[in-house]
């Protein structure tokens, strides 16, 4: 007598894979994703495959193809024909598009053209301003081959600047977009994984803002957030 075959499952693959690494970039789209699947569940699961950014993996040809500008994070969308997307805000955005129908992390551009255009200012402002300028801090903080006083002055005193403009903008607001006190959304997650390293960039404590200290323990204390964090 014969055997019974087995069957054999084979798992279904991940709607995603996310290339990333433990930097601010990297964890504004695993913070994103991990919202998004508290909310959406498996519809947005995705697979995490690490880039040793040390070892300079993300300029090998290989990725390149991916993205050519050499950089983490790259999001694959396998659920429409492997897309590639590349830049923070336009993953974040393209998730937003495609993966939130609900709107729990923005807006409708047509039905909240106003709400929409201000998450787009702050995020753009965030993409534009903060990453680069806390980026060069921490370059000069922490990696430059010669210590240059001027320049990490500078990009200390800049970024500064700059959480003074979300002091500013979060006074009687408890977030950076939306009506009212404003509604958690893409604008906050794109900036809140740079907040969080401020101390790498030299910068020892938040005190000096008491707003933007409230809005970012508001952020941590999120489950999903500590779940993308942790994330690769």
């Amino acid at each position: 007598m014969s055997a019974v075959p087995v069957p054999v499952h084979v798992s279904k693959p991940k709607p995603f894979v996310l290339y990333t690494a433990g930097t601010p970039n990297g964890r504004k789209v695993s913070v994103f994703l991990e919202e998004l699947r508290a909310v959406y569940g498996e519809k947005v699961d995705y697979d995490v495959e690490k880039i040793d950014i040390a070892r300079n993996v993300q300029k090998e040809p290989w990725f390149i193809k991916l993205n050519p500008n050499g950089r983490i994070p790259v999001l694959v969308d396998r659920a429409r024909e492997d897309f590639v997307v590349f830049e923070t805000a336009a993953i974040l955005l393209y998730l937003q598009q495609h993966y939130d129908p609900d709107r729990k992390l923005g807006f409708d551009p047509v039905s909240q053209p106003n709400d929409y255009s201000e998450m787009l200012q702050w995020m753009l402002w965030a993409h534009g301003g903060v990453g680069p300028m806390q980026g060069q801090a921490n370059h000069f903080n922490r990696a430059a081959p010669v210590d240059i006083p001027y320049a990490k002055k500078r990009y200390i005193l800049e970024t500064k600047r700059l959480y003074g403009v979300m002091e500013i903008r979060l006074t009687d607001r408890d977030y950076l977009a939306g009506p009212g006190r404003g509604v958690y959304s893409a604008a906050d997650i794109n900036v809140f994984p740079w907040i969080r390293v401020h101390q790498f960039a030299g910068i020892e404590s938040l005190d000096e803002w008491p707003s933007l200290q409230m809005w970012f323990g508001r952020i941590e204390a999120r489950e999903a957030v500590q779940n993308g964090l942790a994330i690769p």
